[in-house]
């Protein structure tokens, strides 16, 4: 003969609308990680290509001869200044480069 298994419940401080909301609040928490690391990746990338866009702007300009420094106007031929012009406006339009080298 089966025997049925009674299942004790255990008893909690918490009321029914209590955990409902305490269930959404973990839900919520769990959905709004996944929304932030598809944040990181498109913003990552959005900055990698800001990045390059300006220094392949500024290369184009100095292969012309129309690219200039910035306060004295002179014409810049320096392939490695021409970088850092492009990566310092990368820089001003909010792109994560790292910082500048020392020297």
């Amino acid at each position: 003969m089966a025997t049925r298994k009674t299942s004790s419940r255990k008893t909690s401080s918490k009321s029914g609308a209590a955990k409902k909301a305490a269930s959404r609040k973990s839900s919520a928490k769990r959905t709004g990680a996944k929304k932030t690391t598809a944040r990181k990746s498109a913003s990552k990338s959005a900055s990698k290509s800001t990045a390059r866009s300006k220094v392949k702007k500024a290369m184009h300009e100095r292969k012309e001869g129309t690219l200039k420094s910035g306060r004295s106007g002179k014409k810049v031929t320096s392939r490695k200044q021409a970088i850092a012009i492009g990566l310092s406006e990368a820089r001003k339009r909010g792109a994560k480069i790292p910082k500048k080298r020392g020297s």
